[in-house]
């Protein structure tokens, strides 16, 4: 008897967790602005109970900051924050895929390349947050077959702080069709067990993600720029 009112609840939270997330990589919600607690209380017919729970989860995934007696105002995404999640990014899953490149089974890597044209077909339907969430199968497959589980916990923490950084990247136009290029030489390098090829693949692939969502705040800020990121190799 009591399932129903937490399985509504945990859908109505949903809900408003996608429905702010969405405002906010669209623009729709710009950053400073504030996320009216009234609005979505009538919006979704519920208490505030549950609007300020998904604030707090929003909060840790770094799109909006909570201030106490204030409400909630949308997060600024700096320059520094970028470059400081990439670099960390890139250090800790170019290790765990050099580790995984001499343990990834057959039956893993056969999976890895499954999820892969998955990808590319979520790529070419343009289905960002199915993308998304694919994409994270991807690649907790190989973090996990590292073998390394205290360096598995690291990039997960800092994936959730950062969860924002990281879907806004993949939203950049053309971004995804990169991202599916980058898994398929990843996935030749582990094929190969070639675990100094996989650590560097995966290193550039977290420069580029961190350039192409400064890139294109530079350009929601009126900047011009030069030649896309997006139009770079990727090649060892």
């Amino acid at each position: 008897m009591k399932s129903k009112p937490i399985e509504r609840h945990q859908t109505l939270r949903e809900k408003i967790l996608e429905t702010i997330r969405e405002a906010i990589l669209k623009g729709n919600l710009k950053p400073g602005e504030k996320v009216a607690e009234p609005e979505l209380a009538e919006r979704f017919g519920i208490s505030r109970t549950p609007i300020r729970e998904a604030f707090r989860q929003l909060e840790s995934e770094g799109y909006l900051t909570v201030i106490p007696r204030k409400g909630a105002v949308v997060a600024a995404l700096s320059e520094q924050d970028v470059q400081e999640y990439y670099a960390i990014k890139s250090i800790l899953e170019g290790y765990a895929a050099e580790l995984a490149a001499d343990k990834l089974s057959e039956k893993e890597l056969e999976k890895l390349e499954a999820i892969n044209e998955r990808l590319r077909q979520l790529a070419e339907e343009g289905d960002v947050k199915t993308f998304y969430r694919v994409h994270n199968e991807f690649h907790e497959l190989f973090l996990k077959a590292c073998g390394n589980s205290k360096l598995v916990e690291l990039i997960q923490q800092l994936g959730m702080k950062f969860n924002r950084l990281r879907m806004a990247s993949l939203s950049v136009n053309g971004r995804m069709d990169i991202s599916v290029t980058e898994h398929d030489k990843l996935l030749e390098a582990f094929r190969k067990h070639d675990g100094a090829t996989a650590e560097n693949l995966v290193k550039k692939t977290a420069a580029i993600g961190g350039k192409v969502l400064l890139e294109s705040l530079t350009q929601a800020e009126g900047g011009k720029g030069k030649k896309s990121i997006l139009e770079e190799r990727i090649d060892v």
